[in-house]
């Protein structure tokens, strides 16, 4: 289960918002973290606590296919990127690394900034905590979960557990 605050972004959010080219030269991913969303929320690193929840629009990391943006995200302490879709390379790069993404178009509709919500990520449901309304979205299959909870593909197969 999953329980954090929300910070919501809109549509279309790329990759270079998400960690600007700038600091491409390191995957730190503590380093990176320091500059994730900077552009569209210059408090963003400095607010955002363990466990926190990034809610978004549409296509969220279009863009450059780099691993830099979900890392950063990671780094963040985030803990699950909530969106109506996503770019597909962002997709799979979230995957790789090891951090939770949802789409749920009807989650992101009904959550707010600030809202407090848990996910479970075993059955998919998204319950926002502040208004006590549920939201049901597709689940990984239990193989991507576990590849997701090694901390990303390359620990999986290091702990051979795909």
């Amino acid at each position: 289960m999953i329980e954090g605050n929300v910070f919501k972004f809109g549509d279309d959010i790329d990759t270079d918002v998400i960690v600007p080219a700038t600091y491409l030269n390191t995957f730190d991913e503590k380093e990176l973290a320091k500059h994730c969303m900077e552009y569209t929320n210059p408090e963003f690193y400095s607010q955002v606590r363990p466990g926190d929840v990034m809610v978004a629009g549409n296509n969220f990391g279009c863009g450059s296919s780099r691993e830099h943006a979900p890392i950063a995200i990671k780094g963040c302490g985030v803990s699950i990127v909530i969106a109506k879709s996503f770019a597909r390379i962002f997709y799979r790069n979230a995957i790789n690394i090891g951090l939770y993404i949802l789409e749920c178009p009807q989650a992101v509709d009904g959550i707010r900034a600030g809202d407090r919500v848990s996910v479970d990520v075993d059955s998919g449901v998204v319950t926002n905590m502040t208004t006590g309304a549920t939201y049901q979205a597709m689940p990984f299959p239990k193989f991507i979960q576990n590849i997701i909870a090694c901390g990303g593909l390359v620990n999986a197969i290091k702990a051979n557990r795909l």
